[in-house]
């Protein structure tokens, strides 16, 4: 009976450590899209590229095709954001799945800002893919869908 009650408290640990794990990395997922976005709002390109895979791929809001390469990435950024103001973008029901060292998160999301003087601001969908490399979340690839 002792050998039992030691097998169910050892399983009963190991289930609430293996959730409370996930629940952390599914948070570092959505602090590092976070620190993705407040990058962005503090011009600060260095901190973004450190938060991007080597290789990134995107489906952007109006691309026509697939954007490859982290450096094509964060000139796009550099370059948005040397000639706007003000941006800011809220996530919104993001859902985290996880499998190994590979995530995904799916989620709303809303910005607003200033682009050559003008105001813009936008709501949409996205799916980014994030990949663990050296204990670090990096996104590898993001697609993005406006909406109306």
């Amino acid at each position: 009976m002792k050998d039992y009650a030691i097998l169910v408290l050892l399983i009963l640990v190991v289930s609430c450590t293996s959730k409370s794990s996930d629940i952390n990395e599914e948070q570092a997922i959505m602090d590092t899209l976070t620190a993705m976005w407040d990058a962005i709002e503090k011009e600060d390109m260095e901190s973004y590229a450190s938060l991007v895979h080597d290789d990134f791929t995107q489906f952007g809001e109006t691309d026509p095709t697939l954007n490859i390469g982290k450096e094509i990435e964060v000139e796009g950024v550099r370059e948005w954001v040397k000639n706007s103001d003000g941006i800011h973008t809220e996530m919104i029901e993001p859902r985290v799945t996880i499998k190994e060292n590979v995530a995904w998160i799916t989620y709303y999301w809303s910005d607003f800002g200033t682009t050559n003087g003008k105001a813009f601001a936008s709501k949409g969908k996205s799916t980014r893919i994030f990949v663990k490399e050296k204990g670090k979340w990096l996104c590898i690839h993001g697609h993005y869908t406006l909406l109306p």
